[in-house]
């Protein structure tokens, strides 16, 4: 919540700041704003990219599943001979035991950045048309400077805007436009 009222007052002071640079230039200062997550949402390339990164959760998902029972198993067959087999290798068993218990560890986190980086390869190309087409809209229309309404995390960085800025000023649609998304 604080880093959002720091981002929030950041921003209307370099607002605030470039309007002030834009009038002793006589010059207009145009701003836009955009909502990319909203147009990469309902992009029809997503609905593919989508289904690759659920098959490939659940490719992950299947071999983290056959370690772990795997693990399971070994597990159980020391429980069963912890009476019947030496304290030295109790303890040898334990040590081994625990080392499969890290890799599992391991394997999931590596699965977690697998499926980050196989998310950012398969989104990456859409953000660059996103981007391509923001910039092709801004420069349409004459705008100065286009700002993301919202974070990468969801959060909002224009709490408000009155109908009126949001009919002049918010150029997703657009965006939209520009990418083919209505034809």
């Amino acid at each position: 919540m604080r880093t959002l009222r720091i981002a929030v007052i950041l921003f209307f002071s370099i607002v605030l700041n470039l309007q002030a640079q834009a009038q002793s230039n006589n010059s207009e200062l145009k701003i836009g704003y955009v909502n990319p997550q909203s147009i990469l949402a309902n992009m029809p390339e997503m609905r593919a990219v989508q289904q690759r990164l659920q098959n490939f959760t659940a490719r992950k998902q299947q071999e983290l599943s056959t370690l772990e029972q795997e693990f399971q198993t070994q597990v159980a067959e020391y429980q069963q001979k912890v009476g019947v087999i030496s304290a030295d290798a109790q303890q040898q068993e334990e040590a081994r035991l625990g080392q499969l218990q890290q890799e599992l560890l391991q394997s999931q986190e590596v699965a977690e950045q697998e499926l980050a980086q196989r998310r950012d390869e398969l989104v990456g190309p859409l953000l660059e048309q996103i981007g391509a087409a923001i910039e092709a809209v801004a420069q349409k229309q004459g705008l100065s400077y286009v700002l993301n309404t919202t974070t990468s995390s969801g959060d909002m960085i224009i709490l408000y805007a009155s109908e009126d800025f949001r009919a002049k000023f918010d150029i997703t649609q657009s965006v939209m436009e520009e990418l083919g998304m209505f034809n």
